[in-house]
């Protein structure tokens, strides 16, 4: 179970918007794998700061959580990004500077060139009959795409973007410093286009400058016949859209199956249980039964027992990667009848005075196999 987004921030429920900032800072600081090299967790205690610092920091996402948890979230489509993303872009917002040199006093690795998106990961309820015989759906995803209005330039139209004269293009800084040991050389990145070696004059109005927007985007799911719980269906590019205009990242759907109020599924098989009469049971005849198209005719030999499975080949689930289908299996239970009247009741113990060893044959295996054993231990039949 994840762990509670306050919880992980160390944060009320009512904290406002720079209580959040103000937590995920020092604990993105304090977390970050560049400042814990001998600790093997760091980094995901990093990645954790970051995720439950992106859904607080955004009301949608926030309002979602609150309501619905960590479900509501996966539900609704919602991707994480990169925590190395989120870091550099709020540091750099935050103190105009570059991230790991600047923050923790040596340099670093950053990304300065587009990077893939965020995969979006979804979970999707179907029923029984829809992974049996595939089915298509229409989920409503939220995810990040190049803004329309610029084309991911981050310029409002007709400004367009310059080369940083602050990097000369670079998107990073080199500095020397002499100490005692010598001349030591840093660098970071560059602190007024964060990396990117060109800066805009006028931002773009719809997307603020940062090149995608959030949209909501209705998807449509082809389930192909034969899936089962856990089955990931991925479609490539269908994530947000990466940083710096990078390649989009893929949308998995994760496929839960609802349970099912007659059927049990284990592989391509199926699995119930039917009731049957002691007279049906006893005497032989026909049932009807289910099946994933409907119902149909299964004959019951006379004699039958409690708990006996008939098979129903090529019943059951189709297979996935391959021809044919698996099979159904009925389970028969015979039914002991309850709140007998006086005439019924009449009716069975003169049927019961009738029976012998021959009608009962697992009564008498039974009583075989027992007479064995108290004899075996010494044990009288009268004690």
């Amino acid at each position: 179970m994840p762990r509670d987004y306050y919880e992980i921030l160390g944060v009320s429920r009512n904290a406002d918007t720079l209580e959040i900032k103000k937590a995920y800072r020092r604990l993105a600081v304090q977390c970050h794998p560049d400042k814990n090299p001998g600790d093997p967790q760091a980094e995901d205690r990093f990645k954790e700061v970051a995720e439950a610092f992106e859904v607080l920091s955004d009301r949608r996402k926030r309002e979602i959580y609150d309501n619905f948890g960590h479900n509501g979230l996966k539900g609704r489509g919602f991707g994480f990004h990169d925590p190395a993303d989120i870091f550099q872009q709020f540091m750099g917002a935050a103190f105009g500077r570059g991230i790991f040199g600047d923050i923790f006093g040596f340099g670093g690795s950053t990304r300065t060139g587009p990077a893939p998106g965020a995969n979006i990961d979804y979970e999707l309820e179907i029923s029984l009959e829809e992974a049996a015989f595939g089915v298509e759906k229409k989920i409503t995803i939220f995810r990040r795409e190049t803004c329309p209005r610029c084309h991911g330039e981050g310029a409002e139209p007709g400004t367009g973007r310059e080369e940083c004269i602050h990097c000369r293009g670079l998107g990073r800084i080199r500095q020397a410093r002499k100490t005692l040991l010598g001349i030591f050389t840093t660098e970071t990145i560059c602190p007024v286009c964060h990396g990117e070696g060109s800066t805009v004059k006028e931002p773009c109005h719809e997307c603020q400058g940062r090149r995608s927007v959030e949209r909501e985007k209705e998807v449509t799911v082809k389930i192909p016949p034969g899936v089962d719980e856990g089955s990931v269906l991925r479609q490539q590019g269908g994530g947000e859209v990466g940083p710096r205009n990078g390649p989009p990242g893929d949308l998995n759907i994760y496929l839960r199956l609802l349970p099912h109020p007659i059927f049990k599924r284990s592989g391509d098989d199926i699995f119930c249980e039917v009731p049957i009469s002691f007279p049906l049971a006893a005497l032989g005849g026909e049932t009807e039964v289910p099946t994933l198209e409907g119902r149909t005719s299964l004959k019951i030999p006379p004699g039958t027992q409690s708990a006996q499975i008939f098979r129903l080949r090529g019943s059951g689930i189709p297979h996935l990667h391959g021809s044919g289908r698996g099979d159904e299996h009925v389970q028969v239970v015979v039914e002991i009848p309850t709140r007998l009247n006086k005439e019924q009741r009449g009716i069975l113990e003169r049927l019961e005075g009738t029976f012998s060893d021959k009608n009962r044959p697992l009564h008498r295996s039974f009583s075989e196999r027992f007479h064995d054993f108290l004899a075996k231990h010494g044990i009288g039949e009268s004690e």
